[in-house]
């Protein structure tokens, strides 16, 4: 029994340490990775307080505002009009997405994923954040949450930076069926395009590429100390949109 103990916690820690070991590994390399050119374009300043997450849908970008409790705005691509203004439940958010004709929304202050009515903001589902402790950036608080979401493929990614990891999620049940290391200790929002993962980091001001088989960084976009800063992140046509909790800007990258 003992050598069987022995064993689990032998494998259980190598289980630990291998996403830690492709992060260091990762970080060593960031400054020498194919940069993606990018022009960027200040498109409109955010409905909200602090808008902190958005989703491309066809018919406009969904908005977060991490201000407690979180409203949600569906705004005009054209010049940030609302189309839908929602009172959710989620609190201190940070991830949103859209699939399985509902919203999903990383409620970062509870430690839950909520699946949301896109009509009416009430939650028709709740699901335990993997990951879900204390952050290793800022000043020592409680426990936090999850932030990006990306919807492919009837799957959600969430990225959860206590855990330095972003998650692939069955989103029935709520169970991890994936786990690759984040590109950094603030990874923010999500995208999907050309067949990878592309994850803010927020802290280094870049957008990085991602194989999502094992979390290995491809390449990356890179914004300047004097562009908005980096928080949520969307695709659509070609098209990268972030937005900036502090500034207010949504912008383009093209």
């Amino acid at each position: 029994m003992l050598l069987s103990n022995y064993g689990s916690r032998r494998r259980f820690l190598a289980g630990r340490a291998a996403p830690l070991a492709a992060r260091a590994a990762a970080d060593q390399n960031k400054d020498k990775l194919p940069l993606v050119s990018k022009r960027l374009e200040k498109a409109f300043l955010a409905p909200g307080n602090k808008p902190n997450a958005l989703q491309a849908v066809p018919d406009g970008l969904w908005i977060l505002d991490q201000e407690s409790p979180n409203k949600v705005h569906k705004v005009r691509y054209q010049d940030g009009s609302v189309l839908v203004d929602l009172l959710t439940e989620s609190q201190g958010g940070s991830g949103i997405t859209y699939g399985d004709g509902a919203l999903w929304i990383a409620s970062t202050l509870t430690l839950k994923i909520l699946k949301v009515d896109p009509k009416t903001g009430k939650t028709l589902a709740s699901f335990d954040t993997p990951g879900a402790g204390k952050p290793r950036f800022g000043p020592p608080r409680g426990d936090r949450g999850a932030h990006g979401l990306e919807w492919v493929n009837g799957k959600y990614w969430v990225a959860v930076p206590p855990a330095d990891a972003i998650y692939q999620i069955e989103p029935n049940t709520g169970k991890v069926l994936h786990r690759i290391p984040g590109p950094g200790t603030r990874s923010h929002g999500l995208a999907w395009a050309d067949g990878h993962l592309w994850c803010v980091e927020t802290f280094d001001r870049a957008i990085y590429k991602i194989d999502p088989t094992d979390g290995r960084l491809v390449a990356k976009i890179q914004i300047t100390k004097q562009d908005p800063g980096l928080h949520g992140l969307t695709y659509a046509k070609g098209v990268f949109w972030y937005c900036d909790a502090d500034s207010h800007w949504v912008c383009r990258l093209v």
